[in-house]
């Protein structure tokens, strides 16, 4: 058999493994969808399974959630659901989106649409279509471009979707030039489905969302924000990340990933930041245990971008980035705060970056027990997430000095968890509390109490408990050196 004829074979193997899949999958919820589509049709009107179901649904792995679209308006798809539908919302009505629920799945009915952007703004211009084959061609990608006729399963794939998803590849129905043109968005959802699918993207989209990367800048920050979580928590985001960096995407968003880029001098050897960087955040993947989580993959990404602003080169040739994890900290704000992320989240991205050095010096033997409980106590919640990023921060190829930073984070570990156990370190407090600390010096509340307790609080981290008598001989010598009840 020729190589041809083989790679035609396994195409024709693969479209059959998937399109098994999706009569699977199609037979699980088509109680729900063949009813709905029988309504559609009693009504007057078409209804099509579509887009994102139809291409989960032949790689067999189709939620609860399900697409359709229809020639019905908004207004005549109420009418038909109302009644049948245990829930209706109609947030999405202005683009011609109505949502309901039945048996525990989520239905969006869309009217065909033949939407277009205007070049200039960041909204869509939504004009109602006339039929499926228009309305598929609007879409992204022709994986996302197929669609299952209801009730009688038809299959209609005018834009070669089946076949690309067996060659793994995103390809756009139109020029990509048109469908970018239109949103600009689609550029960074061709990197996140590449991410996600482990797909490539074919060549002429690479080359359009290199050429037209700038006209992102339409986008807003918020959808741009929605669309890079993603892929940062798909299967593979580091094929997603470097899309984005060779493509110029990243500029336009998240410069200071297209900044780890150092340009290594071969007199001064150091790690190259950026494929480090990478490589951090996929050691980070390994150690999650319930899914994605982007708290961690974020800092594991943003955790270095503080080193080209603070790479220095010593008399001895040597590279140094000092105190890079504070510029980090502060750039990580900074980004997060411009994509519109929320403050809680940025707060615990901003500060396992400010925290990720803190171990390295540990295998010195330089810790005492308070600089134990301080590293537990600034950590806080995030000591979980901290141990994990430290450990992928940990890259060398010299695997004796691998094996010796581990063996340090492990008793680093096992001291915390033997401190612990004599201490509550989860909830590190001062002996004494505000009333104590207001009825022993005869104040009131105010900010005398809030500096006592936190002198309290530090003489708890340093020393560890300390019995009543002593917190309290410890809080009066600490007033008179204050003068305050003097």
């Amino acid at each position: 058999m020729s190589d041809a004829a083989a790679s035609h074979a396994t195409d024709r193997r693969e479209l059959s493994a998937a399109q098994r899949n999706a009569v699977a999958e199609l037979l699980r919820v088509s109680p729900v969808a063949d009813e709905l589509g029988r309504r559609f049709a009693a009504a007057g009107h078409e209804l099509h399974l579509v887009g994102g179901s139809v291409r989960d649904a032949l790689l067999g792995r189709l939620g609860e959630d399900l697409d359709f679209c229809t020639d019905a308006h908004p207004d005549q798809t109420l009418g038909i659901v109302r009644g049948w539908a245990e829930a209706i919302w109609e947030t999405g009505r202005e683009f011609g989106t109505i949502g309901c629920q039945r048996d525990g799945l989520r239905l969006e009915i869309t009217t065909f649409r033949a939407e277009s952007y205007d070049q200039v703004s960041r909204n869509p211009v939504v004009e109602y279509g006339t039929n499926l084959t228009e309305d598929l061609r609007r879409r992204d990608f022709t994986i996302n471009a197929m669609a299952v006729s209801l009730p009688d399963h038809r299959f209609t794939d005018p834009y070669g979707g089946l076949a690309d998803l067996a060659a793994k590849v995103v390809r756009t129905p139109g020029t990509p030039a048109e469908s970018f043109g239109d949103d600009p968005l689609r550029m960074l959802r061709a990197a996140r489905f590449a991410a996600q699918l482990r797909f490539a993207v074919h060549p002429d989209v690479y080359a359009a969302m290199t050429r037209m990367a700038a006209d992102l800048d339409r986008i807003t920050a918020e959808r741009i924000r929605d669309e890079f979580t993603k892929l940062l928590c798909a299967a593979d985001p580091i094929t997603g990340l470097r899309l984005l960096v060779d493509t110029g995407l990243a500029e336009r968003f998240l410069p200071e990933l297209t900044g780890l880029k150092l340009e290594i001098d071969e007199h001064a050897q150091h790690k190259d930041v950026y494929e480090h960087t990478l490589t951090v955040v996929r050691n980070a993947i390994s150690y999650e245990q319930d899914g994605p989580d982007f708290i961690l993959r974020m800092a594991a990404l943003m955790h270095d971008v503080g080193k080209p602003a603070t790479k220095a080169v010593g008399s001895d040739g040597r590279v140094s980035f000092h105190h890079h994890e504070v510029v980090g900290a502060r750039l990580t704000k900074a980004r997060m705060k411009a994509l519109r992320y929320p403050k809680d989240i940025t707060a615990k991205v901003t500060a396992l970056v400010a925290l990720h050095l803190r171990f390295y010096g540990y295998g010195r033997g330089e810790w005492t027990d308070s600089a134990v409980r301080r590293y537990v106590t600034d950590a806080g919640d995030l000591l979980s997430r901290l141990h994990k990023l430290t450990r992928s921060d940990c890259t060398t190829r010299n695997r004796r000095k691998a094996a010796q930073l581990a063996a340090d984070y492990d008793a680093l570990e096992e001291r915390i968890a033997r401190i612990a156990a004599e201490e509550d370190l989860a909830r590190v407090r001062p002996d004494l509390d505000g009333n104590a600390i207001m009825e022993l010096l005869g104040v009131p509340p105010g900010p005398i109490v809030g500096q006592a307790w936190k002198y309290l609080k530090d003489l708890r981290l340093e020393r560890g408990p300390l019995d009543r008598d002593t917190a309290e001989a410890e809080l009066l010598r600490w007033a008179r050196e204050q003068g305050i009840g003097s």
